[in-house]
């Protein structure tokens, strides 16, 4: 291993057996060498990650110019952070009596945050949180719910799938871009690898290591076990609970309304449906309950596709994780409080055909409909 360095490879999803790795072309056989020599199995699942990301940006240009000649939005493609907050403004226009667009703050970057209110009226009403794109990578994540905020007022004007029972009880609030500047990353920087960033784009005590993990910088046992305090790794801390001005405006948005029963959100990948606690190997107090119903929205998700995934605590799922958003949403009275992970398994990683955005968001649907819902029958 002498000839290679681990700082060179990047773990796409270390906590399962087999784990993922990116490997640089220049470190592929001597990694190979070395596992055969330790007698360790392994497979390449995606042969060159360039030839992906060449064909994902091409598919991207491709469908971009056949959106600015037909003027419609194709949810079948991903899409960057200006075409996604134009298809909001067009969304809000078109259902004007339903959905509202609020601004909770600016990024560190300086971009604004915005925020879909699906709401029948009345203010501080009991509420529904539901957020994406916290990791910049996780394209599939906004795509999802981008797909998400069209089907909640499709529903709704067409009287179906529980949505007005849904929305007549209580507010619906969806964040599709969670960490802009981060996203914005992985689309202009002039590097095919920022494709993969995770995280902000705040500088750092490390002038040469940008961002934080915006999942690790939550007020939620912030700083232990399960999170980095080395500005250049990936699920980097911070140097504080909630430094962060993204994490800052989205706790003193839902701290102010401090009316919500209900916070989930989007990630990928790994198909897993989780709910507290990230940070101990503790069950929560409502544990038997969380399980419950975590457990049948994913076999209401597997209804539409057969897609499975696995259910349970954070930490006992994945692994030990400090400062999540879902461990800080329930240790402030948020009781159902669940993190998704969407597909896929590890065929694609990050790099989920754009084929595959409409099939994953419809059966996410099928379990975040369940869970709200839920929600919305057993109020507390």
């Amino acid at each position: 291993m002498c000839s290679m360095t681990w700082k060179s490879f990047r773990l796409w999803n270390m906590y399962y057996q087999p784990v993922d790795i990116r490997v640089p072309h220049s470190s592929l056989y001597a990694l190979k060498d070395f596992l055969k020599k330790n007698n360790i199995p392994f497979t390449v699942i995606i042969n060159n990650v360039q030839e992906h990301l060449v064909r994902e940006r091409e598919e991207m240009v491709r469908n971009a110019k056949m959106e600015s000649k037909t003027k419609s939005f194709n949810f079948a493609a991903y899409h960057d952070l200006e075409t996604i907050y134009n298809f909001m403004d067009t969304l809000v226009a078109n259902h004007s009596k339903l959905i509202s667009k609020v601004n909770i703050g600016s990024t560190y970057e300086n971009r604004p945050m915005y925020v879909l209110k699906f709401s029948t009226g009345g203010e501080q009403r009991p509420a529904i949180w539901i957020d994406a794109g916290i990791h910049a990578r996780e394209w599939i994540s906004h795509a999802t719910a981008v797909w998400l905020a069209d089907r909640i007022a499709k529903d709704f004007k067409e009287n179906r799938a529980h949505v007005p029972s849904i929305l007549s009880q209580m507010d619906i609030y969806l964040m599709i871009v969670a960490n802009p500047d981060g996203y914005v990353f992985t689309h202009i920087s002039s590097s095919p690898l920022s494709r993969f960033w995770c995280k902000s784009r705040s500088a750092t005590s490390n002038p040469k290591c940008h961002g934080v993990d915006l999942n690790r910088n939550w007020d939620a046992e912030f700083g232990g076990p399960g999170a980095s305090d080395d500005p250049c790794a990936e699920d980097y801390r911070g140097p504080s609970a909630q430094s962060e001005i993204e994490v800052k405006n989205i706790v003193k948005f839902i701290m102010s309304h401090g009316n919500f029963k209900s916070f989930m959100t989007l990630h990928s990948y790994m198909q897993l449906l989780m709910y507290p606690y990230g940070y101990i190997g503790i069950d929560a107090p409502d544990w038997p309950e969380l399980h419950d119903v975590a457990t049948k929205a994913s076999k209401a998700l597997n209804s539409w596709h057969g897609t499975v995934y696995k259910v349970g605590s954070i930490f006992h799922t994945i692994d030990q994780a400090s400062g999540t958003s879902v461990d800080w949403a329930y240790l402030r009275g948020i009781k159902y409080s669940f993190a998704f992970a969407l597909r896929d398994t590890g065929e694609y990683g990050f790099l989920l055909p754009a084929d595959q955005i409409v099939s994953t968001a419809r059966e996410t649907w099928f379990a975040l409909r369940y869970i709200m819902k839920y929600v919305c029958d057993h109020p507390y």
